[in-house]
């Protein structure tokens, strides 16, 4: 998957927003407010950053070990970064659902009810 097709998974995604806070090649992908993905638009080979279950996170570096590695800059246990290119497009899809699922699922009552009530 290319960045294009990334972004463009990220950001269809209900109350999802795009920035850049941490520089002018850092594309964040937040919900609600709440940073789920990011990749660097220079750095090659393309690579994001997805939140992901801890012992998960370990049993996918296993399993795509050198495609799958612990989260450059980010927390290694909380965090993966995977190579776009070199994981499975499906996959790929489904640990952005993933991460994204988990950021939502910590997200306040009040914050759960105005993402719900967005179209």
């Amino acid at each position: 998957m290319n960045i294009e097709v990334f972004r463009a998974y990220c950001i269809a995604k209900k109350g999802v927003t795009e920035e850049f806070p941490f520089d002018e090649d850092t594309l964040v992908f937040k919900v609600m407010g709440k940073m789920f993905a990011l990749s660097s638009l220079k750095r090659l080979p393309t690579q994001a950053n997805l939140k992901c279950n801890p012992d998960r996170a370990l049993t996918l570096r296993e399993e795509h070990d050198g495609v799958i590695i612990p989260g450059y800059h980010m927390s290694k246990i909380h965090w993966n970064t995977l190579f776009l290119e070199r994981v499975p497009p499906e996959l790929l899809k489904e640990l952005i659902d993933h991460s994204y699922d988990l950021v939502v699922s910590k997200l306040t009552k009040k914050v759960k009810e105005a993402l719900n009530s967005l179209d």
